[in-house]
């Protein structure tokens, strides 16, 4: 049967379309309609206007546009037929049936309309033949604005497999709409991992039980993980690093990994000829461990044998910023017991990526608890792990990578950020489909992200944005004939958004389903509320936020002993709620058990030429040999490699 016979079916006649007016004129992708006055005075949801939907009647297929434009200026022969408005459609595709099939819809024209074709109002019956690709390889993530009783379905495989991005000003409901979409990826497809980059701490509660929450508090990420730029980027507190002492350190790192690897042999009571740890062919990238200690002890012994006194501040300047970081607390999720149970890589893997999943196969990563100085080579730390481990395990466990506030770590200005970060995520973009790593970024300034991440997404999700640089960068970003689309961006209402490309059957604007109240995105680095906003200033309380303020930075050295603020609150006076998640980690620590507690490091560096004390003992409370010899409990654990992929990881 013919489309017209197909769509009219079911609605009576032809009356229940009702034509708005004839085509005036075509060129390309775009057809003028002329539309009848009387047209004009129909109620707000029938009067054809901008962003509404209207059908061209051909011989055998009705073409659906959308309207883009309206105008009083019209042809003066049209005026004369009755014809006093014009309207501009954008031509999305065709509505196409025949004797032997049931009609449906096809992106693209194959029959141009012509001069005179009568163009009607769009039914409910035709929206869902447009929109509805339900399916069982589809997500519902809310509704058309044109008709809330039509879903707006996405093509999960399509939208996951080219990368999505999800673009909009602070305050349009971007976070819950990322929300909607992460649990319905959940719902359909158990057999993929996710991992969430979480800036501002706001996504723990939208998941329930489904995700692992990672912080400072709770993260195991060893030093000797990150690769030589993030390390350099860590000691140097994220600026440049001095050529002298980066040049030290290349030298010393391969070192020290062959050094420990021959404390494995030994406590493996393996008979084999002690090699030169400079033979073990580790370089400063390789993800193998090695200890501080080592470190600081090859800088010394190649300090002692300088007898230039300038030189040798430069090797004392080395040692003492790694013991700055090594004693500062809030790097302890890099430090602190990083080389108990041996070489735990697959371990870390299996809790940064939920491997196996144990019914949470979701981790949400917050940042906000972590050094500003550290963020960026953190985040390069996890998007590189992420992107190597689906090369080297040949992509067996399929991962969507998310990246909120994505601006911030691939900024498209090249002097603006951490470079190996940029590089991490670039990386994912352009490759990490071929090893089934998939990108989702947010973003609320398109225009400061690196444009080749954004080429790589072929789904956009574009959300209130009044920046004219932002538009500029979507517009060239999009490349559907209904581009034209993008002028009304900037009038979208809250969780309203348009849709793009190849996740989506066509543009589509529409509304993201509403989140219960309890999963509704909300910030947990302040918890207090405006009504709290001056009350209860007491002086217990200045006592409490000045002692945390202290603490964040205080060596675990001055914060194991005991310190009492000025004044503590009465009992008519209760000191008011302390909990500020932002800075867990700088609270004073738990007292440790003690068994486990050892004296606080009191002697300085050693003099050149001698072995240097174990770094390790006061700061990071680990019982560990001297320098030079095997630790002890290191290789207490047996090593896991559960994955079978770490080995052809280091030997790539």
């Amino acid at each position: 049967m013919s489309a017209e016979q197909f769509i009219d079916q079911g609605q009576g006649s032809n009356s229940a379309r009702k034509s708005v007016g004839r085509v005036l004129s075509v060129h390309g992708s775009q057809a003028s309609i002329g539309l009848r006055t009387s047209g004009l005075s129909e109620p707000d949801e029938l009067r054809p206007t901008v962003g509404k939907l209207l059908g061209i009647h051909t011989k055998n297929t009705l073409l659906v546009g959308v309207i883009t434009d309206v105008s009083v200026q019209t042809l003066p022969i049209a005026r004369e037929q009755g014809y006093h408005v014009t309207a501009d459609l954008d031509l999305l595709g065709e509505i196409k049936g025949s004797p032997t099939s049931m009609a449906r819809f096809h992106r693209g024209v194959t029959t141009y309309p012509a001069i005179g074709d009568d163009a009607s109002e769009i039914t409910a019956r035709d929206l869902r033949l447009v929109y509805n690709i339900s399916g069982s390889n589809t997500i519902d993530i809310g509704h058309l604005q044109q008709d809330s009783t039509i879903g707006a379905y996405v093509n999960i495989d399509e939208m996951l497999n080219k990368h999505f991005a999800v673009l909009g000003t602070t305050g349009v409901g971007k976070s819950s709409g990322v929300a909607v979409i992460l649990r319905k990826i959940l719902e359909a497809r158990p057999d993929l991992r996710l991992f969430l980059l979480d800036g501002h701490n706001e996504y723990g509660r939208c998941f329930d039980d489904h995700a692992q929450i990672l912080n400072p508090g709770n993260l195991k990420l060893p030093f000797w993980l990150f690769n030589f730029e993030e390390i350099i980027d860590v000691i140097f507190g994220g600026r440049p690093g001095a050529d002298e002492e980066v040049a030290i350190l290349g030298e010393v790192i391969p070192l020290a990994k062959g050094m420990y690897q021959q404390y494995r042999i030994a406590s493996e009571r393996v008979t084999v000829r002690k090699n030169d740890p400079a033979s073990n062919g580790f370089t400063a990238d390789t993800p193998v461990p090695y200890r501080v200690a080592d470190l600081i002890s090859l800088i010394d012994e190649r300090m002692g044998k300088l007898e230039n006194r300038s030189s040798r501040m430069i090797f004392n300047k080395l040692m003492s910023r790694i013991e700055t970081v090594l004693n500062d607390p809030r790097y302890a999720f890099m430090f602190e017991n990083a080389n108990v149970g041996g070489d735990t890589m697959a371990e870390v893997l299996g809790q940064l990526f939920r491997l196996p999943a144990n019914g949470k196969p979701m981790t949400i990563m917050q940042l906000a608890g972590f050094p500003a100085e550290v963020v960026d080579a953190v985040v390069s730390v996890l998007c590189r792990m992420a992107f190597d481990f689906g090369l080297w395990s040949d992509g067996a466990v399929p991962l969507l990578f998310v990246c909120e506030e994505a601006h911030r770590y691939a900024s498209a200005d090249k002097s603006v950020g951490f470079g190996p970060t940029r590089r991490a995520i670039s990386r994912i973009a352009k490759e990490g489909r071929k090893y089934g790593v998939f990108l989702a970024v947010v973003t609320q300034r398109p225009a400061e992200l690196d444009p080749t991440i954004i080429s790589q997404c072929s789904t956009l999700f574009a959300m209130r944005m009044a920046n004219d640089r932002d538009q500029a960068l979507l517009r060239s970003a999009v490349s559907d004939v209904a581009a034209n689309l993008l002028g009304f961006v900037p009038t979208l209402g809250t969780r309203e958004v348009f849709a793009f490309g190849q996740g989506v059957a066509v543009p589509t604007r529409l509304k993201f389903s509403d989140l219960p109240e309890h999963q509704i995105p909300r910030s947990e680095a302040v918890r207090h509320s405006r009504a709290q906003v001056g009350r209860d200033v007491t002086a217990g309380f200045m006592d409490s936020v000045i002692e945390r303020w202290r603490g964040a930075s205080m060596s675990r050295k001055a914060q194991a002993e005991e310190w009492v603020p000025r004044d503590e609150p009465t009992a008519s006076e209760p000191a008011p709620q302390r909990e500020l998640d932002r800075f867990k980690t700088a609270k004073k620590p738990v007292e440790a058990p003690a068994e486990a507690a050892v004296a606080p490091r009191k002697e300085p560096i050693r003099p050149p030429n001698s072995a240097p004390a174990d770094v390790f003992a006061a700061p990071r409370r680990e019982t560990f040999g001297q320098a030079g010899t095997a630790p002890a409990d290191v290789f207490s654990s047996p090593r896991k490699d559960s994955f079978g992929q770490v080995a052809k990881w280091r030997q790539r």
